[in-house]
């Protein structure tokens, strides 16, 4: 998964650029963030082995040993994640552990999560962080809507081709 989020956060432009590698079962095993706002420039590069020990520049991270997920707090994108790998039937729940990377500041933290399945291509998110949000999904589990955030459009409506859209409805926060 490859993005560019741009936002206003503390009355300030932000760019961030994320690139996130899974594997087949949709664990994240690479994380790349690159954050601008100004002339101030700063940037995360996480690995996850197999194991579950994720890194950062080589140091190990053992507080983030619980977590399977990477959530971005400036896109919905990384929702799609927990949803593709806990293929959950209609009706059921579960909650997670995500490394929650946090902006402007690039910090990161465990932010337990829970997804329940509603209906076909609805999901109710719940964060510790006293945050919930029903999430509209596509057939691939795409992140279409994030009422009260974000919302996908068609390319075409702006005069581009190729290309997925993300367009924030409201200033982003950090809290998620």
């Amino acid at each position: 998964m490859k993005g560019i989020a741009v936002t206003v956060l503390t009355d300030r432009p932000m760019l961030s650029e994320y690139e996130v590698y899974c594997d087949q079962l949709w664990h994240t095993r690479r994380v790349a963030v690159e954050r601008v706002m100004g002339s101030e420039r700063n940037s995360v590069d996480l690995a996850v082995e197999n194991s579950g020990v994720w890194y950062s520049l080589g140091e190990e991270l053992p507080a983030l040993r619980e977590c399977v997920d990477i959530y971005l707090a400036v896109t919905p994108a990384t929702n799609t994640l927990p949803i593709r790998r806990l293929n959950l039937e209609v009706g059921k729940s579960q909650s997670v552990a995500a490394a929650w990377l946090k902006f402007p500041e690039l910090t990161l933290e465990i932010l337990p999560q829970r997804y329940t399945h509603r209906d076909i291509g609805r999901y109710f998110y719940e964060s510790s962080s006293d945050f919930s949000a029903e999430l509209l999904v596509d057939d691939l589990g795409l992140i279409t809507s994030y009422p009260g955030g974000w919302e996908r459009v068609q390319p075409s409506e702006l005069g581009l081709e190729n290309q997925l859209l993300v367009i924030p409805r409201r200033q982003a926060t950090s809290k998620s």
